[in-house]
């Protein structure tokens, strides 16, 4: 049998692959990236099972297992694309969370300090744009679908990861995004983008959230732009208790991912166990 041997080329065809695949900027980049990764590991060894054995004993030493898992999905696509099946490797096991740590989540207080800081910073785009966030449960990455005709209809049309789905506008939020629009000069297009009119990305929401800790007072490590997505749906299910719908808006199409964004913090856990009234 021949030695197998990585190439740029072939690389190169992978990300192609993914591309006409429809899979996400986001996901493409990510996922050529943990590809590289493995190659490095890899080094000049042709590639087999024991390789990637070996690389998935790496990766439980070095990384988290959530990341390690998504790096090994990565892979698993990467030799499936080359006709290495028999390489591929299991993704560690992970026993599902009970309940979450409130460490890690944004209640909805530390989100409405977070916008009133933006307010008392003069960054109205930031306000808003957080609270659009939020007040949609839309991705990070679906922010360039907030458009001026979007606000108009009271709903936005989604396209994302082969989808569509339609995201609805909430009508003090409608206000808000048009008044915007209107004071800034937007007449048509996208709502929240840079000085030079180009669209948001991840890194520039990012940055600027993360100014707003200090003196919010929320913690850094709960202040991201995936966690308002978070909190829209707990908020969401704490009204309606129906995972299914969720998952719809959300634009899920496995349920289990919609579970994970509900779980509730240890202390709402606690707080659930004490009112059970079990013990004598």
């Amino acid at each position: 049998m021949m030695e197998r041997r990585m190439t740029d080329g072939m690389l190169n065809a992978f990300e192609t692959m993914l591309k006409e695949d429809e899979k996400s900027k986001h996901t493409v980049e990510k996922y050529v990236r943990d590809v590289r990764c493995f190659w490095c590991f890899a080094e000049e060894r042709g590639i087999d099972k024991v390789l990637t054995i070996e690389y998935k004993a790496f990766l439980e030493k070095e990384y988290a297992t959530a990341s390690a898992n998504s790096m090994i999905a990565a892979l698993n696509s990467f030799l499936r694309f080359a006709g290495w099946e028999d390489c591929c490797i299991k993704q560690f096991k992970v026993q599902k969370k009970a309940y979450c740590s409130e460490n890690e989540e944004l209640t909805k207080a530390e989100y409405l300090s977070l916008v009133r800081t933006a307010d008392d910073k003069r960054n109205e785009r930031l306000s808003l744009l957080i609270q659009t966030i939020c007040g949609t449960g839309i991705r990070v990455s679906e922010v360039s679908f907030i458009t001026v005709e979007a606000a108009r209809q009271g709903e936005a049309t989604v396209y994302c990861k082969g989808k569509r789905r339609t995201v609805f506008i909430v009508s003090a939020l409608r206000k808000k995004l048009l008044r915007y629009a209107k004071e800034h000069d937007i007449r048509s297009g996208m709502i929240f983008v840079t000085k030079s009119g180009k669209a948001m990305n991840r890194s520039n929401i990012w940055r600027e959230m993360k100014e707003l800790c200090k003196q919010s007072g929320v913690s850094p490590n709960k202040v991201f732009p995936h966690n308002l997505r978070h909190l829209f749906a707990r908020t969401f299910y704490g009204i309606e208790k129906d995972i299914a719908k969720l998952a719809d808006i959300l634009g899920h199409s496995n349920i289990n991912t919609t579970r994970i964004y509900i779980i509730s913090t240890g202390a709402e856990h606690k707080h659930r166990m004490e009112s059970m009234r079990l013990i004598l």
